[in-house]
């Protein structure tokens, strides 16, 4: 067959040629990883059984539009993972898992368009350092999702997930619902199970939000442990991928693989240094009299407040101490963040666009706003480019505003945020709920958040922040955060992991097309 994603026809091979189907629906990485080890299932197995699902899913049934191309060399890669796994050799946990990569990170098979018509023809033939871990890790690079265009730094009117090469992506448990943004094909992709794990990339709530609202495990790590080079740009200040995962051992398996020291990103330097294994350091018992900080949004409303206390229970019930905090008066942190975005994020993308091949006709920021006024109906149907014209009018990086805006927004969130709300409670780790349930998706008036963000403190400091599945909200997943200072991975993903264990909140999709709707589709397309 071919299948047709986003425009892009790619030649895979039929999933019915094959006699063995792999059950991969709601697998996580361990579990597919059993499979494999007890040869219930080979790589090329589970290659086939998620291009079916894609299939079904994401073109058909919900046409969910999480995905903007395929892999054409998934099932080559897949075929020598198998044969290596024979000869005795297996590379670890990731070892023939199909992996999904939000598309604007540099991938060698497919283009890189971060849902651009822009860059429709950014074939770079390189990988991003961070996809080079994965693979040399064992992983199969099944395609690219879709995401919010330009990673939904074009517009303060925009509508998370909408690109003009991939569409809308819609939400697997509720359709009419937004997927969050801007990794919104790397969050509703893995809730379908249409991968076992996707990568996204966070400068302030791209991994957590679509984690939350679709669900899953998302982690966004502390800025500088993870390689950026290759990575479509908004900002060295904030941006970094991350995992997105069904489980918290899931995610740190993967950021096992993707933490990395990188000559070309100056931020990496210390990377090699301070990772670790984080899967081995998981424990049940990590919340045992581990001392918490808690914030509670005004903001909440009273189901999402009554799921947030149950959360609390379950980290009480592990042996957590935990201390209400109140979130400091931060003026200006807002007005401050924006500045440094923008400024960053010209110079970023410029030389970004210098590395791309001659077929990418725009080299400048300058150009792709020219390229979107010409190409208005494609590229701006929905919401226009303010946020473009206002970063072009920046004046640089030795831009005095712009140096002043950097050090305070990095102060108010840091040593005045998240550092005083922790030693105020004497804690470790500080929660919040993630985001607030999903809006619905609006074409007119774009994105209508409605409840708390965890994601605004943690993505200016650079601090990590793990969001992990709190349970649901009138049918949608709502997550709960947990966030540290700088380097405190470890710690958030250990507290994650128990909370995780105890808690078991995460709920299958559903495919409703509206979150007052009846039965779904669950367990209707693949077994």
């Amino acid at each position: 067959m071919r299948l047709l994603i986003a425009g892009l026809s790619m030649a895979v091979a039929p999933a019915a040629a094959h006699a063995r189907d792999a059950v991969v629906e709601e697998r996580s990485i361990d579990q597919l990883q059993a499979d494999m080890t007890a040869r219930r299932a080979t790589s090329v197995d589970l290659v086939r059984a998620y291009l079916k699902r894609i299939e079904q899913l994401d073109r058909r049934g919900p046409t969910l539009r999480s995905i903007i191309a395929l892999n054409p060399q998934a099932l080559a890669q897949a075929k020598a993972l198998d044969a290596e796994r024979r000869a005795g050799r297996v590379r670890g946990p990731l070892h023939g898992v199909p992996v999904l990569i939000k598309d604007n990170i540099d991938t060698s098979e497919m283009p890189t368009t971060a849902g651009s018509l822009a860059l429709r023809d950014n074939h770079t033939r390189r990988d991003a350092p961070v996809v080079a871990r994965l693979r040399a890790a064992g992983a199969v690079i099944l395609g690219k999702t879709n995401l919010s265009e330009w990673a939904n730094i074009r517009s303060n009117n925009s509508m998370s997930g909408w690109s003009a090469v991939g569409g809308l992506v819609r939400n697997p448990y509720a359709l009419d619902r937004t997927a969050c943004g801007s990794s919104s094909g790397s969050g509703a992709a893995v809730a379908a199970s249409l991968a076992a794990a996707a990568v996204g990339t966070e400068t302030d709530g791209s991994v957590v939000c679509p984690a939350s609202i679709n669900g899953l495990v998302g982690f966004k790590p502390t800025l500088g442990l993870v390689s950026r080079t290759h990575v479509v740009p908004i900002s060295h200040s904030q941006d970094t991928p991350g995992p997105m995962t069904k489980t918290v051992r899931d995610a740190a398996a993967m950021l096992n693989a993707m933490a990395a020291s990188d000559p070309a990103d100056p931020a990496t330097a210390g990377a090699d240094a301070r990772r670790r294994d984080y899967a081995a350091g998981l424990s049940s018992s990590a919340l045992s009299e581990l001392r918490v900080a808690v914030y509670r949004p005004e903001n909440m409303g009273a189901d999402l407040t009554a799921r947030f206390d149950a959360a609390l229970g379950v980290l009480r019930a592990a042996g957590a101490v935990l201390v209400d905090v109140k979130r400091p008066k931060l003026d200006g942190l807002g007005d401050a963040e924006l500045a440094v975005l923008l400024t960053e994020f010209k110079a970023d993308l410029n030389a970004y666009l210098a590395t791309t091949p001659p077929s990418v006709g725009t080299r400048t920021l300058d150009q792709v706003i020219a390229f979107n006024k010409a190409n208005a109906a494609a590229e701006m149907p929905f919401f226009g480019q303010e946020l473009f014209d206002q970063a072009a009018a920046t004046k640089g990086l030795r831009d005095p505003a712009y140096l002043a805006a950097r050090a305070k927004s990095l102060r108010l969130a840091g040593v005045e945020g998240i550092d005083a709300m922790l030693k105020t409670a004497n804690a470790t780790i500080l929660v919040q709920p993630s985001y607030g349930a999903a809006w619905l998706t609006d074409t007119v008036y774009g994105d209508q958040y409605n409840g708390p963000s965890a994601s605004g403190l943690a993505a200016v400091a650079g601090y990590p922040n793990l969001s992990v599945p709190m349970g649901l909200v009138d049918g949608l997943p709502v997550g709960l955060s947990f966030v540290a200072t700088a380097h405190g991975d470890g710690a958030v993903l250990g507290a994650g992991y128990a909370y995780e264990q105890r808690s078991r909140a995460r709920t299958a999709p559903r495919y409703l097309a509206t979150a007052d709707a009846g039965p779904g589709l669950e367990g209707a397309l693949s077994k």
